[in-house]
This record gives structure tokens, C-alpha cells and sequence, in this order.
């Protein structure tokens, strides 16, 4: 395998995995709270090839890995009715909140792991290159989970972040909040591409978003670091 597809199969799989828990978490949560419709549609598996978007999922992160860009990525939202929620308001929040709660059990999940696994990558001369796939797999596989949680909690539409502020604002605060719900994509599009491309100090996602994400990967990285060791 030559360098580049290595490590694009090194973020492209954890990227894959991080998403589509992401994605179940929500339809687990809103199953329990009333909400049957993913269930109904069969996309409560965790089989990727019922969540994959083709462009979002394997396309897009394929080609900003190659390029050596910031690698972002979504799967095939599952369907939640909040209608059908017993109590739409909270059910909201909580089925939103379940997603990014789910990347950071996964990533707290992956720490340990790798805390089992590299001290006998470590003790290698040479380590052999499935040792170090499974290594570096599981380092981006903490680094994605604690990206795709805190990238999600962003307050702009269809942002889960989203969901959990308009759940928490007044009702007629909340209702003129929603109004921008159909804008999301453009309104996404706009202030997380085209304006940093336009003026790089104003970019969200270096601002507000990496740097909690540094934080929560340390602490996965000691969590491993401390398995490692123990």
C-alpha cells in the first residue's frame, strides 16, 4: 500500500465508524423516547453500508486527506419524527445531545484500546505495517470522535448543536430560531467556508472548535497513555 493510500485508509475507516455511531446514537435515543421511525426504516444497524453517503462519506474525506486538508464528513442523517417523541421539547435536546455523547464514549473507548495495544507496538524494532495501521488507526480514531462531538455542537443548522439551543430557548425565541432551519445549508456553507476563505481570522471552526478539541483528544491521549502504563 503506498504512503498516501495508507493514510488515507487511516482517517477515511475511524471517519466511517465515528459517523455512523453518531448517526445510530440518535435513533437509539429517540427509539427510547418514543420515536420509532429509524427503527421502522431498518437503520438502527451498525452495518456502515446502510449510513454511507457516498460523497459525504468517502468522496469528500477521501480527497481532503489526499490534499492534506482538514478532513470532514457526514452519513446519511437517520430519520427521527420529533412529532412522535412524548415530549417533543426534551426529546429533541436529548436525541440531538445523544450523537455527540456517543463520540465521546467511542473515543474514550478507542484511548483505551490503543493504551492496551502500544506497548507491544512499541517494544517492535520494526514494527510490521498491520501493527502500525491498527496504531494509527486508533490515534485519528480519537482525534475524529473528538472533532465530529464538538463540531456537531455548533449552534448552526442542521447542526445537533442546533436542536439542544432551540430546545433550551423560549418557546417564541425558539420558534423564530427555527425559521432558519431551512437556510442551514447555505448558512453552514457561509460561515464555515466561505467566509474564513475570506477572512481567516473570523474562521469558526479554528476559533471555537479546535481548541476544546485539543483538549478533550488530550485527554483521551493521557487516558491511553495511563492504560499504557498501568
Amino acid at each position: 500500500m503506498s504512503e498516501t493510500l495508507f493514510d488515507a485508509a487511516t482517517l477515511i475507516l475511524p471517519l466511517i465508524f465515528a459517523i455512523v455511531f453518531h448517526e445510530v446514537a440518535h435513533g437509539w435515543v429517540a427509539r427510547a423516547l418514543g420515536d420509532p421511525t429509524a427503527a421502522e426504516q431498518r437503520r438502527l444497524s451498525l452495518n456502515p453500508l446502510r449510513h454511507v453517503d457516498p460523497i459525504g462519506t468517502v468522496v469528500l474525506p477521501g480527497f481532503l486527506a489526499l490534499i492534506k486538508a482538514p478532513v470532514i464528513g457526514w452519513a446519511k442523517p437517520v430519520p427521527v419524527d420529533f412529532r412522535r417523541l412524548r415530549n417533543p421539547r426534551f426529546g429533541m435536546m436529548a436525541v440531538a445531545a445523544a450523537g455527540p455523547a456517543s463520540n465521546l464514549a467511542m473515543g474514550a473507548i478507542g484511548a483505551i484500546a490503543l493504551g492496551l495495544v502500544f506497548p507491544t507496538y512499541a517494544a517492535q524494532a520494526e514494527p510490521s505495517g498491520l501493527s502500525e495501521f491498527v496504531v494509527r488507526n486508533l490515534q485519528n480514531f480519537l482525534l475524529i470522535n473528538a472533532f465530529v462531538a464538538l463540531f456537531n455542537l455548533l449552534p448552526i443548522p442542521p447542526f445537533d448543536g442546533s436542536h439542544i439551543v432551540e430546545g433550551l430557548l423560549p418557546r417564541r425565541a425558539a420558534q423564530s430560531y427555527a425559521r432558519l432551519r431551512p437556510f442551514g445549508l447555505g448558512l453552514m456553507i457561509l460561515l464555515l467556508i466561505v467566509l474564513p476563505s475570506l477572512v481567516p481570522s473570523l474562521s469558526i471552526v479554528e476559533r471555537f472548535v479546535l481548541p476544546p478539541v485539543q483538549w478533550v483528544s488530550g485527554l483521551f491521549f493521557a487516558l491511553a497513555a495511563a492504560v499504557a502504563g498501568g
